[in-house]
């Protein structure tokens, strides 16, 4: 009787390396407070999470350790950040395979005012997320800009558009132009890559978006308002 052969895939030891990193509730807290696409302190993060100093090292020891974070030293502080773009695809693409109903509930009006802000609109490492993400995503495909029958890809229309705007792509690297990326909040894919990234950027750069206090949510200003309703057409109302 012939013996059965199997053959383990070589990745499968680095896969459960990587899923291990993240299966730790204060270290998934460090990643999802990360995806701001900012570096925070150890002792910022240690407040974020609850945590003590000395616990938290720890767990940024074995995420450094693992590639899914960055850090660098000035003076006495250590800060960290994610390692690349990669890494916040992977996070947020983790966080939008959690039903809505699994999320603990908001403790208390305080925080039930961040949950709402951060549906409203928000940044997801470097691009927008959230109901301003979809908005924007909507309003690019259906004038042309954008096509999502394909994968997202952005037209020669739109390639010219940008380029009207003075929003640089930074068409350098492997990183590609345009992805859809899942939005955990709204279920839907808003616009990842390099045009995603050039767009939040020109909002922030222009003071039509601002950040609402330290988290990842943002507002769009008055200035902001006008703007994408002259650029895209967007009924503004759906953003406050």
């Amino acid at each position: 009787m012939l013996e059965r052969m199997t053959f383990k895939d070589p990745r499968a030891g680095a896969v459960a390396r990587l899923a291990a990193l993240a299966a730790d509730e204060t270290r998934a807290a460090c990643l999802l407070a990360l995806l701001d696409g900012r570096a925070w302190t150890a002792g910022e993060l240690a407040r974020h999470c609850g945590v003590a100093a000395s616990t938290l090292s720890e767990h940024l020891g074995k995420l450094v350790g693992g590639g899914l974070l960055a850090e660098e030293r000035q003076g006495r502080h250590r800060y960290v950040r994610l390692a690349d773009a990669r890494v916040a695809q992977l996070v947020e693409d983790l966080a939008a395979h959690i039903a809505p109903d699994a999320a603990e509930p908001p403790r208390g009006l305080r925080q039930s005012g961040a949950n709402s802000a951060m549906a409203r609109g928000r940044t997801c490492y470097d691009h927008l997320a959230g109901r301003l993400g979809i908005a924007v995503t909507d309003a690019l495909t259906a004038r042309g800009l954008l096509r999502q029958d394909t994968g997202f890809a952005l037209t020669d229309a739109g390639l010219d558009w940008f380029g009207a705007l003075g929003a640089d792509l930074g068409r350098r690297g492997r990183r590609p132009l345009a992805r859809a990326c899942l939005d955990w909040t709204e279920r839907r894919p808003h616009l990842a890559g390099a045009a995603g990234a050039a767009l939040c950027r020109h909002l922030l750069d222009q003071g039509w978006c601002v950040r609402i206090g330290s988290s990842r949510a943002v507002q769009v200003t008055g200035a902001g308002e006008r703007a994408l309703t002259d650029l895209l057409g967007i009924d503004t109302a759906t953003l406050r």
